[in-house]
């Protein structure tokens, strides 16, 4: 019974250290599963910033940051290596295990963990250095949603406004032909950043926002501009026809200039009968081309048309003006000379005292214009004598003489600014 009881004994206290070595073996491989899990994750979740990053960034910090995950990749390949191997190597379910090997197993598993272990510290080191590379390319990413949809938003608000502008029989087809050109842009966009890069991305739905805005507000002016054109081909031909009527009444003028007014008060009026009634001629030219344009619905040529049919009709108008200013004026100095040299002189004196205002001598720089200015006013006044004055050389001379006397207060006017 000793003997028996003793062997059973025995064989107890062997099963139990079996027992326990397997227990401390499969709580190792426990613990290693665990830190297996723990790496495989902590990987994973990195692996997504990293591609986070090389989405938006192109940087060398980033292409060193791709590298150092690279080679712990390779570690953690190594070490996860290993700790297969050694859950492989042993069964620690078997029946009868020796303790030996399940001290052995308990051994290289804790080791394996211990690797595991270690390999995530690096990794969880690395994560906290790639934290102000992932914030810069996570506020990246944050823009790009926001960006894409607004870019949309744009080409549908231009495409309503294109379909409101045709609504109104208002056909748009450059603006149609540059909406259809966005649509390859959009399908890049639908794409994503993924296949195109962030920046690229951010950068094409940008222009997207910027060139379908342009066509919108375009589209929505168009009915506007319509109707301004309409309007501005109305009231130039209503120009054009009481243009050419003036210009009827210039030859009159004309006669009554030579009849009563030397050569020289009307000779280089004697071309402007016939150009008046040569840029009427062409304003209406102009006109129906614009007409043409308009009915096409060519904007950009109607508004050019029209633009030159202004300037025509602008010269017109001052040709005719000219004519009866100058009748008027001739009129007037044959009549009273003496008010024309009564203002002239008034310019003259007002600029002495000007000049004068603080001083005790003119400044030569002042008083010389000023004294040729009074000789000059008495020679045009002495051309006047005689059978047929020469009243239109007078005038321009009287002009050019308050012109000096104008000129003498800007100076003295600049000279004390700039001295004060």
């Amino acid at each position: 019974m000793t003997s028996g009881a003793g062997g059973g004994g025995r064989r107890w206290f062997g099963g139990g250290r079996a027992e326990s070595q397997r227990a401390e073996a499969q709580a190792a491989k426990d613990a290693a599963a665990a830190a297996f899990y723990e790496l495989d994750t902590a990987q994973r979740g990195l692996r997504i910033s990293i591609e986070t990053i090389t989405a938006v960034d192109g940087s060398p910090p980033a292409r060193r940051a791709v590298e150092e995950f690279t080679a712990l990749g390779h570690r953690i390949d190594e070490v996860s290596h290993a700790y297969i191997t050694a859950v492989d190597s042993y069964d620690l379910d078997r029946d009868g295990l020796d303790s030996s090997v399940a001290a052995r197993a308990r051994t290289e598993l804790t080791r394996a963990r211990d690797e595991l272990v270690r390999v995530q510290g690096e990794l969880e080191r690395f994560e906290q250095r790639l934290t102000p590379l992932l914030d810069k390319a996570e506020t990246q990413l944050a823009r790009l949603a926001p960006a894409v949809e607004r870019a949309r938003a744009a080409l549908l608000g231009a495409s309503n406004a294109l379909d409101t502008a045709r609504a109104a029989g208002l056909r748009a087809e450059d603006l149609a032909a540059r909406l259809a050109a966005l649509g390859p842009e959009l399908t890049l966009l639908n794409q994503g950043a993924g296949r195109h890069g962030v920046q690229e991305t951010l950068h094409r739905a940008d222009r997207v926002v910027r060139d379908a805005e342009v066509i919108r507000v375009e589209a929505e002016r168009l009915p506007e501009q319509a109707a301004e054109t309409d309007r501005r081909l109305v009231s130039l031909r209503t120009r054009a026809q009481a243009l050419a009527h003036r210009a009827a009444s210039v030859e009159p003028v004309l006669s009554e200039l030579r009849r009563r007014f030397s050569a020289a008060c009307w000779q280089d009026l004697q071309p402007v009968p016939a150009r008046a009634a040569e840029n009427v001629r062409r304003a209406e030219e102009k006109l129906a081309e614009a007409a043409r344009a308009r009915a096409e619905q060519r904007w950009a040529d109607a508004t050019a048309l029209l633009a030159t049919v202004r300037a025509l009709l602008n010269a017109t108008d001052e040709d005719v003006s000219a004519a009866g200013e100058r009748l008027r004026r001739l009129d007037a100095v044959a009549k009273d000379p003496q008010q024309e040299v009564e203002r002239t002189r008034f310019a003259i004196r007002d600029a002495q005292r000007f000049a004068m205002a603080g001083r005790h001598t003119p400044d030569p720089r002042h008083a010389r214009p000023l004294d040729d200015a009074v000789a000059r006013l008495d020679r045009a006044l002495a051309g006047l004598e005689g059978r047929h004055p020469d009243y239109w050389h007078f005038l321009t001379e009287t002009e050019a003489v308050r012109a000096t006397a104008a000129r003498v207060v800007d100076q003295i006017r600049e000279e004390r600014s700039s001295s004060q």
